[in-house]
């Protein structure tokens, strides 16, 4: 089509899918639809509600821009700016991971001890190390009203977007972003700490899809030789900031289960739960004091 043909919704979108297939995007019509309804200012009942509707040269333009774009390899929730995870849309900047499904696993193991925390004092006070765009934090904060989090990142512009993340969930009297080392420079203690560290091996990363390789950061990516670096500083810190009952939440890279369990081990902590992806692998550890496990 040109842009000087008037063209409907329908044949734009049909455009875009066939645009989409060609480039090879395993998920060519979702992605059409996401890009469209954001370039067009759509809702998903629109794809049928207004599927004959003209659709202007200006808009059809934003949204061939929008397609060009992702059929180059950029991935499509980078392009919209954004990604649902849990119960909200978090932005997204250059210098955040995108939150994906599999880390859910995380937040509902970190729940329980969560829980347990609250009835037995009134309050639970956790860090959300690496927190990227705090998509961990501010699920929990937004489940349990009565939490308090300190959210670290080494990246600066990922601890400015979690804390707009953190004012558009509603939590943000209770998210304490820094830029930081992971727990390094956390001086008070406290009931809980999670993390999603960076954990694929230095070597595996030119191996990832381009997808990943080419617009995820690689500081959150890149977890040393054996991949195990974050756990090991996170391990060597937590005895020190956690409380006598605290517990340690982390998500994990496929087949990495029995070497962090063993890294923790080795600093006083037991396995308490596992949690599972939705591919069977085990993806998020529940760890506390052996003496109390």
């Amino acid at each position: 089509m040109t842009a000087s043909e008037p063209v409907t919704l329908a044949a734009l979108l049909a455009a875009a899918r066939r645009r989409l297939e060609a480039a090879g995007s395993p998920t060519a019509d979702l992605d059409a639809r996401l890009l469209l309804a954001a370039a067009l200012g759509l809702q998903r009942s629109d794809f049928i509600l207004k599927a004959q509707d003209g659709v202007s040269t200006a808009h059809a333009a934003r949204a061939d821009a929008l397609v060009a774009r992702r059929a180059g390899g950029e991935p499509v929730h980078r392009i919209l700016g954004r990604r649902a995870f849990y119960d909200h849309d978090f932005q997204l900047s250059p210098e955040t991971l995108e939150p994906r499904p599999d880390t859910e696993a995380l937040v509902e193991l970190a729940r329980r001890p969560m829980a347990e925390t609250l009835a037995a004092t009134g309050r639970c006070r956790f860090a959300d190390l690496g927190t990227g765009t705090g998509a961990i934090a501010v699920s929990l904060l937004a489940l349990f009203p009565e939490a308090e989090a300190v959210a670290v990142d080494l990246a600066i512009g990922a601890v400015v977007t979690a804390r707009q993340n953190a004012e558009a969930a509603g939590v943000a009297a209770r998210f304490h972003a820094v830029v930081g080392d992971y727990a390094s420079m956390i001086g008070a203690r406290l009931d809980l700490v999670v993390s999603n560290p960076p954990y694929i091996e230095t070597e595996a990363i030119e191996r990832l899809a381009p997808e990943v390789r080419a617009h995820d950061p690689r500081l959150a990516l890149d977890g040393g030789a054996d991949g195990l670096d974050a756990y090991r500083a996170i391990a060597a810190d937590a005895p020190r900031v956690l409380n006598p009952a605290g517990s340690v939440l982390l998500e994990i890279g496929a087949g990495q289960a029995a070497d962090v369990e063993a890294i923790f081990h080795r600093r006083g902590f037991a396995i308490i739960d596992r949690a599972f992806d939705l591919a069977g692998h085990v993806r998020a550890l529940w760890l506390r004091s052996r003496k109390l496990a």
